[in-house]
């Protein structure tokens, strides 16, 4: 996989799952730095091509609903990217998010650079120790993965920017709830 944009390289790709790709996609566009989004499946069998929302929906494929983001450095950071979907999602919860669940919900950092890779690291190690939502808890375990970026399959068109789309403001730095809906 890329680490950087073929068309604009100065652009730095980042790859995130945190439940369903509606709310974080929505969420990741309202940061400033962020340049572009796509939603998609991501970290599926290898012996899958481009599959669709039903098929990952399934079970069967192995992938999770992902972000894929390009991103200014000269603006945002990879670390503020990350606390940004940390804030997000809870590390500790298996397969799913809020009231999705299932494999294709779970979270997910995928490195696209060794230097990404060490930043995620430490960034989740470092969340059950500074957010109060883990700190009483001395047996809790990150379930969020960390592995190297795999294949990216875009999603159906109408799956992109999907809450956008339907009102909810993209905006940057817009803290307006978002609100996640079929």
């Amino acid at each position: 996989m890329p680490s950087n944009s073929p068309s604009i390289p100065n652009l730095e790709l980042a790859t995130i799952a945190g439940g369903c790709f509606w709310g974080l996609e929505l969420a990741l566009q309202r940061l400033d730095g962020i340049k572009y989004t796509l939603v998609g499946y991501t970290q599926g069998l290898d012996k899958e091509v481009k599959p669709n929302y039903e098929q990952v929906s399934s079970g069967n494929t192995n992938h999770c609903e992902a972000v894929i983001i390009y991103y200014d450095p000269s603006i945002v950071s990879y670390e503020t990217v990350l606390r940004a979907v940390l804030d997000r999602v809870d590390i500790t919860t298996v397969n799913g998010q809020g009231r999705d669940y299932g494999k294709q919900y779970r979270t997910g950092i995928y490195f696209h650079t060794i230097q990404q890779q060490e930043i995620a690291r430490r960034i989740l190690s470092e969340e059950l120790i500074i957010n109060p939502k883990y700190k009483n808890n001395k047996k809790i375990k990150i379930a969020t993965e960390l592995k190297p970026a795999k294949a990216f399959w875009p999603a159906e068109d109408y799956h992109q920017q999907y809450l956008e789309k339907r009102g909810q403001s993209a905006e940057k730095d817009n803290d307006d709830e978002i609100r996640c809906y079929g």
